[in-house]
């Protein structure tokens, strides 16, 4: 960790000599400051894609969105400097004009989303349990504190990385920390070739088909698995490498397995709507009563409460769950004898009837968590979003 910025002197961009003055977040520093001094509270405001994953957050809103921009990109070495309220569709254009990609895929719930919301949420799409999540892209991080400093940690290569990662453990902190004023990304080339299997089976036998080609060289990307509307239970596959690998693997598992090869246009457009939670699955609830649970379970982990409508992604490590609230004790209950644990994503239409929206956690990681908020906002001035 650098030591603190003044609020108006020019902030050194990582690996950049100096930033000019009218690209450093002085009004942001400003609004914080003031905050301090009058022990007001602020929440962090960027696009608003991601407010219905959590109870609101109470202040006055701290809009990031006007700090926004790419700083610099270096195609050969793979990285991308960006300020925190860039929207995150402009960031991924740009770097689809040189073929390149977060490999994570955020997802993008919405038109306003931004790069630092995307990295302070912490989520990842369809590809997170073969590429990793938006902690293992992270490679520097510029933050105000609690206290209206600036502070800089990591850089822009892997082997900055040292003693306690900060950069990498804002993602997933919502704000908790300060606010994200500048990331540094790494970023990957576009995979040369992709293809998408169907194939029709059960969940069990879907999950037991995952766990067995997880531990095979296949190029594995993503998988899905949910009951369509017709009452067919599919299992997707998206295999994603060099042209001869997955050819090679798609030859290999329809030798393996009775299914079909689907055009890739159409399957991208599903696969797009899955990561975004486009999918009738996602924007048709059961019933008003219904909401929509995440389920963390290791991937080994057997079919779980099979009585609610399901979709699962990650080799069998994200459950999706449509159920009411009032079956919290219920869902919880199975996800830790699982391994696991259960969110509630999103609140029924007739709302939560006040559950909690994710499990509470344990004495250390608690402890941990406070000696951090302790740290970095010592007067309480950020209001992260209720999770608990």
């Amino acid at each position: 960790m650098s030591a603190p910025h003044d609020a108006l002197a020019p902030a050194a961009a990582p690996g950049q000599g100096f930033v000019p003055a009218s690209d450093h977040p002085s009004a942001l520093i400003d609004q914080v400051r003031a905050a301090v001094a009058a022990r007001a509270p602020l929440r962090i405001a960027g696009g608003g894609s991601k407010s219905f994953v959590h109870a609101p957050a109470q202040g006055a809103a701290l809009d990031v969105r006007a700090h926004r921009g790419i700083l610099s990109h270096e195609p050969s070495e793979l990285v991308v400097t960006v300020r925190a309220g860039t929207p995150l569709a402009e960031l991924e254009a740009a770097l689809a004009e040189h073929g390149q990609c977060l490999p994570f895929e955020p997802p993008r719930f919405g038109a306003g989303g931004t790069v630092g919301g995307a990295v302070a949420s912490g989520l990842a799409g369809p590809a997170r349990a073969s590429v990793g999540g938006a902690r293992d892209y992270v490679l520097g991080a510029r933050l105000i504190n609690g206290r209206g400093e600036l502070l800089t940690f990591g850089g822009q290569v892997m082997k900055n990385v040292a003693g306690y990662d900060v950069s990498r453990a804002l993602a997933g902190s919502w704000g908790a920390l300060g606010v994200i004023t500048e990331l540094s990304l790494k970023v990957l080339p576009v995979a040369p070739a992709e293809a998408t299997l169907a194939f029709g089976v059960d969940q069990s036998n879907a999950l037991e088909r995952l766990h067995r080609w997880g531990g095979q060289p296949l190029p594995l990307n993503a998988s899905r698995w949910q009951r369509e509307a017709d009452g067919d239970d599919r299992l997707f596959l998206r295999l994603r490498g060099a042209a001869a690998a997955v050819e090679a693997a798609c030859e290999r598992l329809l030798a393996e397995a009775p299914g079909q090869r689907l055009d890739n246009t159409c399957a991208s457009a599903d696969w797009t709507a899955c990561r975004d939670q486009h999918l009738p699955f996602f924007t048709h609830a059961p019933s008003a009563d219904h909401g929509l649970w995440r389920i963390s379970v290791p991937q080994t982990a057997a079919p779980l409460l099979a009585t609610w409508p399901q979709l699962i992604e990650w080799q069998g490590a994200q459950r999706w769950l449509w159920a009411p609230a009032a079956a919290a004790d219920e869902i919880r209950a199975a996800a830790r004898a699982a391994g696991g644990h259960a969110q509630l994503f999103r609140a029924p239409a007739s709302g939560d009837g006040g559950v909690p929206r994710a499990d509470t956690p344990g004495p250390a990681l608690q402890a941990v968590m406070r000696r951090l908020r302790e740290a970095f906002d010592p007067h309480g001035i950020f209001q992260a979003p209720t999770l608990f």
